[in-house]
């Protein structure tokens, strides 16, 4: 249950990683999982697969498995999780046009 539609939409992106993870699946829609994971380095595998699991549970991405030997998991935006890049990338230009750039480790506008 969520207060708001605000809180529900905050709920569904609150996490170190998830904006990450999302802009990641936007960039490239067929990530696996240690793919994702080189990406977002120095995420744990745990917190990984925990972030994973809470994006799927909301509807933002889906899991494909192949259901071969070695294991083939790919990772995809659904529409829902796609609807929310320009959001996202809304927020991160406020941020790079009212936060000082000595402030932020990086900028993900950029790249």
């Amino acid at each position: 249950m969520y207060a708001n539609e605000f809180d529900a939409t905050m709920q569904m992106i609150r996490g170190k990683w998830k904006i990450l993870i999302l802009y990641a699946l936007d960039e490239d829609d067929h990530r696996r999982f240690n793919d994702l994971q080189r990406t977002l380095k120095p995420v744990t595998h745990k917190i990984l697969a925990e972030q994973l699991q809470q994006l799927l549970d909301d509807g933002l991405i889906t899991r494909q498995d192949f259901d071969e030997n070695p294991p083939h998991v790919e990772y995809h935006l659904t529409p829902m999780g796609q609807s929310l890049v320009p959001l996202l990338d809304a927020i991160c230009d406020w941020g790079v046009a009212h936060v000082a750039p000595d402030k932020m480790v990086k900028l993900l506008c950029d790249e």
